[in-house]
């Protein structure tokens, strides 16, 4: 059947001892805190790059052009600079480059630490930022708060998928996408806040309140454990077994640190993993690895991520208005995760993908149709007070659709599908690429909205037709399914089984 059916491995294959403990849904609770690190960048850099005093300060020029109408007729090309766009993207190409090595060190270091390395250099990134006095000190600490997002991103998602039990695996790893819209809503909060802040500093406070989510996930991952995975991989097997029953709540774990077991055995005889990635029997793993992220950027998400407030003040919205306009998607954002965190165990990770998609791609066509209607391609033109409240209706609902889909499951199926030998290597390739198409994203859309106007909503709109395609007939569904089981799911997939040797499932790390 196409897109592998309903399958998932069920049986004694799945049935591990043990359930759900205080003690993993607690540790789980304060690993995902590394969300929030992305998430107050998220909604924070679009906040103050709509600021006066901040523009006066390092980008007069836009300034000038924000204010002086007659410079530039169309509304679209207002905010286009691409300084101004470098400040926001800068932290994405660090994280780009960081998440390899973050790689490195969560496989032979342990997960915690690389969460405590991504940390700190996210807390100097946001003291620079907040006593920055020139552009060069603004972008230095942009590139250190990439290194924490790189490190956190790298690290957290694996980190969730290992500690938890399969039948919960999606709810707790959602967890962290979960933090990161929470760090949007206080981004946008105290964006709103500190707008109303007299004297110009303003923005200051934002960007140096960055250092609370750091200091949060500092310490919390300080006296995080280690997950059994990670403990084994590093040749501590006592250590592990006593670790996995406390996670578990029971001593009876035999069955599954035996997989565990297996499963590192497995992975200390690959000694380049980026190289066994590319072996066809992790075909499925790398393509999705790869597809997943990209796809999610191509969402269009960050378009309203990072620039709510500049695109509501572009279409005519007043400043405090936007600011306001966007902590309501904010409030969206985060309750519409909730959702996904209740339904994705029950319902399966490609319902939600598809259901989400159908819904953003609705959204988006009734987005660009409106602008266009009312802005045209000259960019001349503006809102009616209903036609303003209908935009951010609309754009509200797509916010729910990739809250409940693409956001977090964007980081939960590419964590969840590796084997423990590529896990490093898998989610490496997942931060990179989504870093790669965020400072993509980032850096380019101020420009492609000036160029392509209101049909830029309909470019991200067909690529959400083709990500919707794709994971009907290319993502089976891994539901309820034990991490270090996945092959059993490839393996039974109409086309990737095809790449799954028998052995992987019958005779390999798998047997039962």
């Amino acid at each position: 059947m196409a897109g592998g059916g309903s399958f998932a491995a069920q049986g004694p294959a799945g049935n591990y001892e043990g359930g759900v403990t205080v003690f993993v849904v607690i540790t789980c609770v304060v690993a995902a805190m590394g969300g929030l690190l992305f998430g107050y960048d998220l909604g924070i850099s679009g906040g103050v790059t709509s600021m006066d005093d901040f523009l006066l300060k390092f980008f007069p020029s836009v300034y000038h052009k924000t204010k002086e109408g007659s410079i530039h007729d169309s509304q679209y090309c207002k905010y286009a600079d691409e300084i101004l766009t470098l400040f926001t993207s800068s932290l994405y190409i660090a994280a780009l480059a960081a998440s390899f090595v973050a790689s490195w060190v969560t496989r032979a270091y342990g997960r915690k630490i690389s969460m405590f390395t991504g940390g700190m250099a996210f807390l100097i990134g946001a003291i620079l930022n907040g006593i920055a006095m020139n552009v060069e000190l603004l972008i230095i600490g942009r590139l250190l708060l990439g290194v924490g997002v790189g490190f956190a991103n790298q690290s957290v998602p694996v980190y969730l998928s290992e500690m938890a039990p399969a039948n919960i695996r999606g709810a707790l790893n959602i967890g962290f996408q979960m933090a990161i819209t929470i760090g949007i809503l206080v981004a946008n909060f105290v964006n709103y806040g500190t707008a109303q802040i007299t004297g110009g500093w303003g923005w200051r406070v934002s960007l140096a309140l960055a250092a609370v989510p750091a200091i949060l996930m500092s310490v919390g991952s300080f006296f995080l454990p280690d997950t059994p995975n990670s403990i084994i991989e590093r040749g501590h097997h006592e250590e592990a077994k006593r670790m996995l029953q406390k996670i578990r709540g029971t001593e009876n774990v035999d069955h599954e640190f035996h997989e565990l077991v297996l499963a590192s055995e497995a992975a200390n005889k690959v000694e380049h993993p980026w190289r066994n990635i590319l072996q066809p029997r992790y075909r499925p793993q790398l393509v999705i690895c790869t597809l997943i992220p990209f796809f999610q950027q191509l969402t269009g998400i960050n378009v309203i991520m990072f620039y709510a407030p500049v695109l509501f003040k572009t279409l005519g919205f007043g400043a405090n208005a936007s600011l306001m306009s966007s902590a309501i998607t904010g409030v969206v954002n985060v309750i519409a995760t909730l959702v996904s965190i209740f339904s994705v165990d029950k319902f399966g990770r490609r319902g939600l993908f598809l259901e989400g998609g159908t819904q953003m791609l609705i959204c988006q066509i009734a987005v660009g149709a409106l602008i266009g209607v009312n802005f045209g391609v000259t960019g001349q033109g503006s809102f009616t007070k209903g036609e303003a409240n209908l935009l951010l209706a609309l754009i509200c609902m797509y916010v729910a659709a990739f809250a409940w889909s693409w956001g977090p499951l964007g980081w939960l199926v590419p964590s969840e599908i590796c084997p423990l030998e590529i896990r490093s290597a898998g989610q490496s390739i997942n931060v990179s690429v989504n870093m790669f198409f965020t400072f993509i994203i980032a850096q380019g859309f101020l420009a492609m909205l000036c160029h392509m106007k209101f049909g830029l909503f309909f470019f991200f709109g067909g690529f959400v037709i083709i990500m919707t395609i794709f994971i009907f007939f290319f993502l089976p569904e891994t539901k309820n399914v034990p991490i270090e089981e996945m092959n059993r799911v490839w393996k039974a997939h109409w086309f990737w089984g095809k790449y799954i040797p028998d052995e992987a499932v019958i005779g390999g790390d798998l047997e039962k």
